[in-house]
């Protein structure tokens, strides 16, 4: 009798391995799915901490005012540093204004300058230039300080000295003083260009001739012992290599007229040094006989090769060492 064919575990048999792969297959995209959120979500917030870190500097970097006005409360005087930083100086090197001998017109017209300016009226850029120590720098200070005498703490003029080697951070320098509320005196001592420093330019520029122009609220105030700022081998140098020798010349002379006003300064008589050291002998206390004083005024003068308030003071420093006298005024 034929065996019946058994049943076939087709049903079974193909069923299995059909089924597995299709399990195996439904699984992994969801495991790829969930590793591809994860990635996007990271950067996601990477990204949204990138941007905060972002505004967050834009808004500090706005809300930082340029010019703090209780910075210039601090003091009348400062000195500017290239880094952006304006150090207060609490105590300002000077002589008293009557002290200064033999630059009476000078004093007068620098005076009146600054007394328009410091009122809000309109005033010249002053370049203050001639002989060696015959009181340039001392002018200014001592210029600064009488406007300042009688003056409010809130109406007070402020002095600013930036140094000859940071000229080209002056248009910065500029920028931070434009809005606020106090008056500026730039002061620029013992200014001179040398070589090829075309440094000079920014001065032009902050002078008269840029777009902004120099701060209604800004002055500028500079000491020189040469008349037009430059060495005389750089004029003749830029006379006999350029095309047109003139327009050269002319582009370099050109910055001392953008000043103003120009005050020069010449030696002393001798009769002028004389009366410097009696000055600075009588506000200082320091009792001499006047023939004497006179003999070793003369042969310090002398000496030194020159007669000017410089070597004056010099002289009343030595003399006030020698005979024991404080220099403070009586």
């Amino acid at each position: 009798m034929p065996k019946k064919p058994s049943k076939s575990p087709a049903g079974k048999g193909p069923r299995t391995p059909a089924t597995k792969p299709a399990q195996v297959a439904a699984k992994r995209p969801k495991a790829v799915s969930k590793a591809a959120s994860k990635a996007t979500q990271d950067l996601s917030q990477e990204r949204i901490v990138l941007a905060l870190e972002t505004i967050a500097a834009h808004l500090a970097a706005q809300g930082k005012p340029a010019v703090e006005r209780e910075s210039f409360e601090r003091a009348d005087a400062y000195v500017w540093h290239p880094d952006g930083r304006l150090a207060a100086v609490p105590r300002v090197s000077r002589v008293e204004l009557f002290l200064l001998k033999g630059v009476d017109r000078m004093r007068d017209i620098l005076m009146e300058n600054t007394e328009r300016f410091a009122n809000g009226l309109p005033a010249n850029n002053a370049l203050l230039w001639g002989a060696r120590g015959m009181g340039k720098s001392s002018l200014v200070k001592a210029a600064h300080a009488s406007i300042n005498a009688d003056r409010k703490p809130a109406d007070k003029l402020k002095l600013i000295e930036i140094h000859r080697e940071d000229i080209e951070t002056l248009p910065m320098l500029m920028e931070k003083l434009r809005d606020a509320s106090f008056h500026f005196i730039v002061f620029i001592d013992d200014l001179s260009f040398d070589g090829n420093d075309a440094s000079y330019k920014s001065l032009k520029a902050v002078l008269e001739g840029g777009i902004e122009g120099r701060p209604e609220n800004v002055i500028l105030y500079a000491t020189s012992n040469r008349r037009h700022l430059l060495a005389r081998d750089m004029i003749e140098n830029e006379r006999s290599t350029a095309i047109n020798p003139g327009e050269a010349v002319e582009e370099k002379v050109s910055l001392s007229d953008r000043f103003g006003l120009w005050l020069g300064f010449h030696r002393c008589s001798q009769d002028e040094y004389l009366a410097m050291v009696r000055g600075y002998c009588s506000h200082f206390g320091i009792k001499v006989d006047d023939e004497a004083l006179e003999r070793e005024a003369l042969e310090w003068s002398t000496t030194r090769g020159s007669r000017s308030g410089r070597v004056a003071w010099q002289f009343v420093q030595e003399l006030a060492g020698r005979l024991g006298v404080r220099l403070t005024a009586k």
